[in-house]
């Protein structure tokens, strides 16, 4: 189980053993009185850097979002992601550079690689970037990832792991066919079922960890994927149920899968022809980039 929250509190009341984070998340934890203190530190930090105007900004944020990272690492065993700006989504070396400015903060912090992931949206340009992070043992979270084509090509660039949005597919589905689903027949789910047997089927290592969830009733459907990360509202649904949990996913069930042969051109094509995908991505990519914009209006503010 992975936390998907900001929040320290709701991070020792669940005891996940990862939490992620988003600008969206950030920026809600950021205007809480608790976290004043790291708000005040990453402006201290950014100043010192003698940056001005929209560079001291960006790397006020970049502080902040790493001393949130820092943070969380004291509470969970195991990994935190820190996301990549939104508008670097079709910039590979962009993208690189800024995963590789992380990884410095967090080392200067004594925090090793090993434990951030980077996420990075899961467009061609930032897969590109994933695949030459990854040969430096910068472990890259793929987010904002709709289809197949998307898994196989983050698999093939051996990212660490990938974060398939199950509510939000839920969400086009519904307002496309303008009707609810059942868990088990859930778009999302089902995205994610055949994510997971195609990756056990061809011996992909990089690591699925279904995202975005709308009900407890898509997380039990996916209980057995490699990892799951949750909202604390859900993670307390969870906590307050005795239902029984039967494993619904397992690494032997492969086979009966055709391999995706995947080159740019044909990438971009079977991503142009997923209308969901293609909708979803371009929207999660502007909202997170929305969430940015505001982070940034915040901490100006503060200046």
């Amino acid at each position: 189980m992975v936390a998907d929250t900001g929040d320290f509190e709701t991070l020792k009341q669940y005891a996940p053993q990862d939490a992620t984070t988003n600008p969206s998340l950030i920026l809600k934890a950021a205007q809480m009185p608790a976290y004043q203190q790291l708000v005040e530190r990453a402006v201290a930090d950014g100043r010192k850097s003698g940056a001005t105007g929209r560079a001291l900004l960006n790397r006020i944020s970049d502080h902040l979002l790493v001393l949130f990272g820092i943070e969380i690492l004291k509470i969970v065993p195991g990994r935190v992601s820190t996301e990549t700006d939104a508008n670097l989504s079709f910039d590979t070396q962009g993208l690189i550079d800024k995963a590789r400015w992380f990884i410095s903060l967090y080392a200067q912090n004594g925090i090793p690689r090993e434990r951030v992931l980077v996420k990075i949206a899961s467009s061609w340009e930032g897969i590109r970037a994933a695949e030459v992070l990854q040969k430096e043992s910068i472990q890259c979270n793929m987010t904002l990832l709709f289809s197949l084509p998307q898994a196989v090509a983050c698999a093939e660039a051996k990212a660490r792991l990938i974060s398939p949005f199950v509510g939000r597919i839920l969400d086009w589905h519904k307002a496309k066919e303008r009707r609810d689903f059942a868990p088990a027949e859930d778009p999302g789910v089902e995205s994610v079922r055949e994510i997971y047997r195609y990756y056990k089927t061809f011996g992909h290592e990089t690591e699925v960890m279904g995202a975005s969830f709308r009900n407890k009733g898509e997380i039990l459907e996916l209980a057995g994927c490699d990892l799951l990360t949750i909202s604390p509202q859900l993670l307390g649904e969870l906590q307050g149920s005795d239902e029984p949990v039967p494993r619904k996913l397992k690494p032997a069930d492969t086979g009966n899968v055709e391999r995706l042969v995947l080159d740019e051109k044909k990438f971009r094509w079977l991503f142009n022809e997923n209308a969901m995908a293609t909708e979803k991505t371009a929207e999660g990519i502007r909202l997170f980039n929305a969430d940015a914009v505001k982070l940034g209006q915040f901490i100006a503010a503060r200046l």
